[in-house]
């Protein structure tokens, strides 16, 4: 990685309270770069890898207190089965490569989805490192795998209509609060930053939730071409944003 690329909140001109506390990631556009180079497209998502632990270990240096990156979805299972069958073995050797990343960056990982339908090898290595990683105190990093943010929203309505059935809590007593507790990422503060690659413009059933008061950065370039350069592009653009959360800023304007 270029030395010219690590530089300080000083250097990019955003002081450290206007920085992000969660950043969300929808990495996109892996196999239109492997395409448009002649290549299969796991070979973008090999690529891709790659720009994740640049990703995580410049979130961690710039203290960042949690970064969610939407890796598979539940829809992703539709894909040619040969490349589905790629992505999972590709996800089994990613998380034994990148254990060390994380234990040596302090990062602390945390699943976001459902282990169904994954391969007895991601799941073991996926339970290794949250193991390994669970009491680190640096930054959180949320991998969502095999994830549907509306498939979470059942889950957690599930689990309170269960709470209900059997006593425990009353109909009136569930609060957004309540509510926020039994999802996938529960105890972590919701997205500031939602960043999105490749140039599209949707949410891709990403964490329907949290999302509500997320500022938004799309950039045209896929997730291969994801540089530290974009990333700080975009933290400068959060920081220049003014947050209102549904309220104005000045009472007269």
């Amino acid at each position: 990685m270029a030395a010219k690329e690590h530089i300080s909140t000083v250097q990019l001109g955003i002081e450290p309270e206007r920085l992000p506390r969660h950043i969300a990631i929808i990495m996109d556009g892996n196999g239109r770069w492997a395409q448009a180079r002649g290549q299969p497209r796991l070979a973008g998502h090999r690529a891709g890898a790659k720009v994740v632990r640049k990703i995580i270990t410049e979130c961690s240096r710039l203290r960042i207190e949690c970064l969610t990156l939407y890796s598979f979805s539940l829809d992703n299972w539709k894909r040619p089965p040969e490349e589905v069958a790629g992505l999972m073995r590709l996800y089994s050797q990613y998380l034994v490569g990148e254990r060390k990343t994380l234990m040596d960056n302090n990062v602390r990982l945390v699943h976001l989805g459902t282990t169904d339908h994954l391969p007895q090898d991601v799941v073991r290595e996926l339970n290794r490192s949250l193991e390994v990683s669970k009491d680190n105190t640096g930054t959180t990093l949320c991998l969502a795998l095999n994830y549907s943010g509306r498939d979470e929203i059942v889950r957690a309505t599930r689990r309170l209509a269960q709470r209900v059935l059997s006593g425990e809590i009353f109909p009136e007593q569930i609060t957004i609060q309540s509510f926020s507790d039994e999802l996938d990422t529960a105890g972590l503060p919701d997205p500031d930053l939602l960043v999105r690659t490749a140039g599209e413009r949707r949410i891709s059933d990403f964490l329907l939730w949290q999302i509500s008061y997320a500022e938004i950065f799309v950039t045209d370039f896929c997730w291969p071409d994801f540089s530290l350069q974009v990333l700080h592009t975009a933290l400068k653009d959060f920081a220049s944003r003014q947050r209102r959360f549904g309220g104005l800023k000045h009472p007269h304007a």
